[in-house]
């Protein structure tokens, strides 16, 4: 995968999700009013790691991650979304929609709050999450000669 247009793609991608993480998980909602919980911290944590594993994919380090970075991103992956469906089902402490999407919205009775109470999903991690396993799952399933797109 060395210089590939999938590594990078990977890469761009494993950025873009941490540092949605790590925004979500410090102002995105999920500290509330008792400071960061536990699925805060545990989203915090893989922010930061997929961050550094996006910047690995970037750099000569790539060569030493291998074949893991694409199980890797899996995982990250698989994560996020188990972490969204606790929170959906309010297993993680966040209610409504100030877990992820912003206050206001979850019971004023607004427009669109209808279709949305008591939901408790980030959509905007959902997709990026989805996106994540599915690039883990093309890297995964590549050769080493594919090359670029």
């Amino acid at each position: 995968m060395n210089g590939s247009t999938t590594r990078l793609y990977g890469a761009a991608i494993a950025i873009t999700s941490g540092v949605y993480s790590l925004v979500s998980a410090t102002v995105g909602g999920t500290m509330g009013t008792t400071g960061l919980g536990i699925a805060g911290w545990l989203m915090l944590a893989i922010g930061v790691v997929v961050v550094v594993h996006g910047v690995a994919l970037v750099t000569p380090a790539a060569d030493r991650i291998g074949s893991a970075s694409g199980p890797l991103m899996i995982a990250y992956s698989l994560v996020m979304l188990l972490l969204q469906a606790l929170g959906a089902t309010g297993m993680t402490g966040r209610t409504g929609m100030t877990g992820g999407m912003g206050a206001g919205m979850g019971s004023t009775g607004g427009m669109g709050s209808t279709a949305t109470a008591g939901m408790g999903w980030d959509l905007g991690m959902v997709a990026l999450a989805t996106l994540m396993l599915f690039s883990g799952i093309v890297m995964t399933t590549r050769d080493a000669g594919d090359g670029g797109m």
